[in-house]
This record gives C-alpha cells, sequence and structure tokens, in this order.
C-alpha cells in the first residue's frame, strides 16, 4: 500500500484534539438541555431541490450517488450543508407528533464543498439550537438564543464570543425607505461588505440592486453603525430615513441587545453590516467572532426564519443558532492555544511486576474501574522506571504498585501512599481529562 496523503478539508484530530472536542461537545449539550432544548438527530442526505431553493449554494452541496448505476431518488440527493434546511423538513414531516414550540438541538456533521482553508473545512460539525411554533413564533425566543450560545461558549477555557446581532427587518425597511427596488439584491450585496470592502460593495448595490450612489453611500452608512447598547437605533433614525419595517426591526434589536447586556454584558453587539448569505433569514441574524480571531470571520451564527418550513397552508416560523465547532477548534488548535491535560482517558496505570502477575494486576484494574476510576494494566514487565515513564508520556497521573500492601504513586509530585482498590480515589480534578489552555 502506497503511502496514504492527507485530504484536505477533512480533519483528524490526534486523540489529546478529540478528547477535547468531546468535552466541548459535553459542555454545549449540557447547556442546550439546561435550557430545556431536546436532542433530534436528521438523515445525512436531503433531496437536492430541498438544499438548493434557499439561498446561494448550490455550488457548496456534494451530490450523493453509487460508483455504478443507481436510481434516479439516488442521483438527485445531496449531503446536508447545514442543520436548518433538514430541521424544517423534519418538523414538517413529524408536526402531528411534535408539540410546539418544539425546542431541539442537533449535533452532527455536516459537508459543503468550499476550498479549505484554515478554520474552514468540508466535513465539520456543528452544534445547533432552534425553536419552531405553528403559524406564528414569538419573539421572546430570538432574545433567548445569544443567551444560551453564550452560556455554552463562555464556560469553557477558550478567548470570549461577541455575538454581533442585526435585524433583516432593519436593512430591508432602510432599504426601502431609500427607494431601492431591490431589497434582497441589496442584503446580498452588503453582506460580502467584509470580503471585497465598500467601494465594490457600493457598485455591486448599484449594478445588482438598483441603487443609486447616493443611495449606495446611504446603505453603507447604515452598515457603519455598531453599538453594544440601544444608542445605535438613535444613529440609525439619525439617518433621516423612514418606513414601518425599519421601526418594527429596531425594535426588535432594541430588544436582543437590552437584554443580552442584562445577561452577559459584553457578550452582544448590534451591527448593522450583519444580513447573513442564506435567503431565508427573514428577521434577527447572529454572527460569533473568537476575540482575537477576528480576522477568521464567524464561529456560530443563525437567525429567524418564518417560512422555510411551509406545507400548503401549514407554517412553521423559527428561529435558530448555530456553533461551527470544527471551526472554532480548528482555530485554535492551528495556534496551540487548548488541549487537554492528558492524551488518554486512562487516569491509573497498573504497573506489571511480571507477566505471571497480569491476572492480577487485572483484577486490580477491574476494581478500579467498577468504581468509576479509567484504569490500564502495562503493557509489558518492564522495570518499574519504564513503566513510570510510559505513564508520563501519556499524561496518566498515577501507577499502581501490586503488593503487599497495594500502593499508588503519583508521579507529578513523587507522592506514593498504601491504597485499597475498592478504597482509593483520586482528586475530582484527576479523574478525567480536562481542557486546558496551552502553555504560550
Amino acid at each position: 500500500m502506497s503511502k496514504p496523503m492527507p485530504l484536505s478539508g477533512f480533519p483528524e484530530w490526534l486523540p489529546a484534539q478529540r478528547i477535547v472536542e468531546q468535552r466541548v461537545l459535553a459542555r454545549i449539550q449540557r447547556t442546550f438541555e439546561l435550557y430545556g432544548y431536546a436532542s433530534v438527530e436528521t438523515r445525512a442526505v436531503e433531496p437536492l431541490d430541498q438544499l438548493l431553493r434557499k439561498g446561494e449554494t448550490s455550488k457548496e452541496v456534494y451530490v450523493l450517488r453509487r460508483l455504478h448505476g443507481g436510481d434516479d431518488e439516488e442521483a438527485s440527493l445531496g449531503l446536508h450543508f447545514d442543520m436548518t434546511v433538514p430541521f424544517a423538513r423534519y418538523v414538517l414531516e413529524n408536526a402531528g407528533r411534535l408539540h410546539f414550540p418544539f425546542r431541539r438541538y442537533q449535533i452532527q456533521k455536516a459537508w459543503r464543498g468550499e476550498r479549505p482553508q484554515e478554520g474552514r473545512y468540508r466535513e465539520f460539525v456543528q452544534a445547533d439550537i432552534d425553536v419552531v411554533d405553528r403559524d406564528t413564533l414569538p419573539f421572546h425566543y430570538d432574545v433567548e438564543m445569544p443567551l444560551v450560545l453564550g452560556d455554552a461558549l463562555g464556560g469553557l477555557p477558550i478567548p470570549p464570543v461577541r455575538i454581533q446581532v442585526n435585524n433583516r427587518k432593519v436593512c430591508e425597511g432602510f432599504y426601502r425607505g431609500l427607494g431601492i427596488g431591490d431589497p434582497e439584491a441589496a442584503l446580498r450585496a452588503v453582506d460580502k461588505l467584509d470580503k471585497i470592502g465598500p467601494g465594490k460593495v457600493a457598485d455591486l448595490l448599484m449594478t445588482s440592486a438598483g441603487a443609486t450612489e447616493a443611495q449606495a453611500r446611504m446603505c453603507l452608512s447604515l452598515a457603519e453603525i455598531s453599538a453594544p447598547d440601544p444608542s445605535f437605533a438613535d444613529r440609525v433614525l439619525a439617518l433621516g430615513v423612514r418606513d414601518p419595517l425599519l421601526d418594527e426591526g429596531l425594535g426588535e434589536l432594541v430588544q436582543v441587545i437590552e437584554a443580552a447586556a442584562e445577561h452577559a454584558p459584553g457578550l452582544c453587539v448590534a451591527d448593522l453590516r450583519i444580513a447573513r448569505g442564506l435567503d431565508y433569514y427573514t428577521g434577527t441574524v447572529y454572527e460569533t467572532q473568537l476575540r482575537g480571531y477576528e480576522r477568521f470571520g464567524s464561529v456560530g451564527s443563525g437567525g429567524r426564519y418564518d417560512n422555510l418550513a411551509t406545507s400548503g397552508t401549514e407554517r412553521y416560523p423559527g428561529v435558530g443558532m448555530s456553533i461551527g465547532v470544527t471551526r472554532l477548534l480548528g482555530l485554535l488548535f492551528g495556534r496551540n492555544a487548548l488541549t487537554a491535560t492528558r492524551s488518554v482517558p486512562t487516569c491509573v496505570l497498573v504497573a506489571l511486576p511480571g507477566e505471571d502477575d497480569r491476572r492480577a494486576a487485572g483484577r486490580i484494574a477491574t476494581a478500579l474501574r467498577a468504581r468509576g476510576i479509567p484504569t490500564e494494566v502495562a503493557p509489558v514487565p518492564a522495570k518499574y522506571g519504564k513503566q513510570i515513564r510510559f505513564a508520563e508520556r501519556r499524561g496518566i497521573p498515577y501507577v499502581w504498585f501490586p503488593g503487599e500492601p497495594d500502593t499508588v504513586k503519583d508521579i507529578r509530585s513523587g507522592e506514593q501512599v498504601e491504597a485499597a482498590a475498592d478504597a482509593w480515589t483520586p482528586p475530582a480534578e484527576d479523574l478525567d481529562p480536562l481542557i486546558a489552555q496551552s502553555p504560550a
């Protein structure tokens, strides 16, 4: 077999990194459940007509097909690129068995055929929350979304996050008030501001949205407004544009910013350049940045969608947010900013005096495992110094020496004490690997 070559965009973490990922996912899952969200998992594939009907994603969808042959149904399937479109389909198919408002979280892999780069992958794990309801969805769920995400990530030893919040009603109402003929095209143009800069966005506003040069300047003035408090609303009104939809959006955005400032000061900022590229968003939109890593863009996003889940006369509006877990971790791993306190789950290594003692050592390990202490037996009966070094290389904190009596050694401090397998317990902080910030 020839030497395997790495495949870009499909990350495979090392054991210590995988431990970090599992701990991060556990924290996120626990937070979601504390807020009352129930777990669901949807299939990996969706019909192409569903995947392509919303947003500019046609170039990013992976099509699913067999190498030889296949039927028409298979030819029209693609891997999902996010969790929102599959969730909307899931709600429609199961509406008769769900209780509304339905609060769900979903932690799964997704696939997106974009150019791999640092922190951006073709295969990645997302952690999503959404709330959907029949006919109408109260706005207080829009207010709750960033608070959940802030709590989920705020308890981890990672740089703080800042959630940029906008409301499409503000932008669309402003564009209408200006008299721009195609507000949706204007939204898509402004969403490219960080990528192409104000000059090219102004050109795009004029060519794709039908804006005049003066209107394009006003759109850019709106996009420059940002504030961590409700003062942004006065700055918008000072631009002199009036529209009922604009007023509605400002009122909603003020509610989100005020609630976030009370819950976690500094968590949210109103940023009127945030538009989100997917067309299904209709109100509040969120983008999450990791402080110190802003140049890499968002590590979480989401928004309000009123029309994504519809069937005939049935309508299920929703709002949700997503954490790009792989993206976030990839950025931190790339800077060696995050690691695990050890690369294996093992807390105790039972030393092996000789091969004939393996069964007795196994009984010790069984007794420790029965009490919830991760334990393994040394692979070979080498000199004790070598067995200790084996534990050190893996970060295993304790080595157990069978004898009469048995002793256990903390190989970090050198402290060694008598111990019984049915009674000894390590300190809680040593029981399992923890997430730790890497030394500078």
